[in-house]
């Protein structure tokens, strides 16, 4: 396998620390609306995102956390692919709740949040 996507975080909206506690991390591209900002891990690509989508077991990184994909949502890499943008919802469901969403294994909270910093690197793929 290969890195599907490789993005560093540019700025971390003022609500995004409340959802993390919640197991939901939004990413949105750099020039997201203010209003989507305010929820989202704004970042700038580095690498990707493929053409190929991430299958079940596809490990996703923040920083120094790692999780795995438990399931993908059928329109949540296009998204990525367009406008940069996904939900990952680290809940451990078999099926994704939404469309646009990425579903992971559960991980602690508090440590969600610490690995949200600025100018770290989220990959998802190895």
């Amino acid at each position: 396998m290969s890195v599907l996507l490789k993005t560093r975080i540019t700025a971390i909206g003022p609500e995004v620390a409340d959802l993390a506690e919640g197991g939901v991390v939004i990413l949105f591209a750099d020039g997201a609306p203010p209003e989507l900002a305010e929820v989202s891990v704004l970042h700038a690509v580095e690498d990707g995102p493929s053409d190929v989508v991430p299958a079940v077991g596809t490990p996703i990184r923040i920083g120094g956390l790692t999780a795995e994909i438990t399931a993908i949502g059928d329109y949540a890499w296009q998204k990525v692919r367009d406008i940069g943008h996904v939900v990952i919802n680290f809940n451990g469901a078999a099926q994704a709740e939404r469309p646009g969403e990425i579903s992971a294994s559960k991980i602690d909270p508090e440590m969600l949040v610490t690995a949200l910093k600025m100018d770290a690197i989220i990959t998802i793929g190895s």
